[in-house]
């Protein structure tokens, strides 16, 4: 069954996060829903490569989008405080998000995480929202997007 994409746009529209809401209905466990946010972040990751040279704009979004999924992935895994607040709250809100990221590198002790991010969130702002990337610059920042994703893995999968 397919979701009418007008009620995708509108949860989408007031951030509801789509993957926790029906985790919840459905009473999936934290090891279930963190491999359900590393499955889209893998999906995003394809769809964004696909699309790099076709709609820079696009491709800038769904690779953010992996770079989201990823952080949301990980930090369901390690039973942050962010993943339990946005649980509450029904959505993961930028604040969070960002929070995550700094609770991830501290409690990782990776300090990379924050600059991998950080390219994630700049494809997002100037490739999406001000659509000023070209595809040279998009691919260049891949690879960072691909490290969060490769973190999740490693942290999920052990």
């Amino acid at each position: 069954m397919a979701l009418p994409e007008s009620l995708i746009n509108e949860a989408l529209r007031r951030g509801i996060d789509l993957v926790d809401l029906l985790s919840r209905a459905l009473n999936l466990d934290p090891s279930e829903r963190s491999k359900v946010h590393l499955q889209l972040a893998e999906n995003f990751l394809r769809e964004g490569e696909d699309l790099v040279d076709k709609d820079p704009i696009q491709a800038s979004e769904k690779l953010y989008k992996a770079a989201e999924e990823a952080i949301k992935a990980i930090a369901v895994s390690l039973n942050l405080d962010e993943a339990k607040n946005a649980e509450i709250q029904g959505r993961w809100t930028t604040v969070l998000l960002f929070d995550a990221v700094d609770s991830i590198s501290m409690k990782l002790n990776l300090k990379e995480v924050r600059l991998w991010w950080g390219r994630a969130w700049f494809l997002h702002v100037e490739g999406f929202h001000e659509a000023r990337l070209k595809p040279r610059h998009i691919k260049e920042d891949v690879e960072y997007v691909k490290r969060i994703i490769n973190l999740a893995k490693d942290i999920i999968r052990t």
